[in-house]
């Protein structure tokens, strides 16, 4: 690789299962900073973070996300959504919320701070998933107390997760479509 950040950029992978080692204090210090320091349309910084490792908030998060997923009529194809044993955070140590101003464009802005915490993860020889599943607990009656119990600030509202800790499964390459690049001289 070319440097270090490309060989993250490259060596990154979206994990679902992970040992229960907590995270040290220093480790979610740098994750948060990576996606502070990331940038934003006009430097507005449109997020808040919340760094979650109460599994039982997580799981009660989980239970509603998945109750509200299936109340969808095309929810019945996917089974896993039922399953006992699937988990949105995948049992991840540590999951870090970011909320976003209710305004028009201000997700993206989390999209590009998530992105920075995945690649901050990767170069602490840590794992991640990005999620937006998470989402649909916010769907439901237990928007406002999951809002609140997350501190999300007012006028914000549910934006992007990500779940982080020490992998415990491999991940090969997934196939990069060079298809998907246009070049305009």
């Amino acid at each position: 690789m070319i440097n270090k950040t490309l060989e993250l950029l490259d060596q990154r992978r979206s994990h679902r299962a992970y040992k229960k080692t907590p995270l040290t204090d220093e480790q979610i210090d740098a994750l948060v900073y990576a996606g502070i320091s990331s940038p934003s349309a006009n430097n507005h910084q449109p997020w808040h973070f919340t760094v979650v490792k109460n599994q039982e908030l997580l799981n009660e998060i989980n239970q509603e996300a998945c109750n509200n997923v299936m109340r969808l009529p095309e929810a019945s194809r996917n089974a896993r959504f039922v399953d006992p044993d699937f988990h949105i955070f995948y049992h991840a140590p540590a999951v870090i919320f970011i909320s976003a101003i209710n305004q028009p464009g201000k997700k993206l802005d989390c999209g590009i701070a998530v992105q920075s915490i995945a690649i901050a993860a990767q170069s602490l020889g840590l794992g991640s998933v990005i999620l937006g599943l998470p989402n649909f607990a916010f769907q439901g009656d237990k928007k406002e107390a999951f809002e609140k119990a997350l501190h999300f600030p007012n006028n914000y509202e549910f934006a992007i997760a990500i779940a982080v800790g020490h992998p415990d499964d491999e991940k090969d390459a997934p196939v990069r479509d060079y298809q998907k690049i246009s070049f305009v001289d």
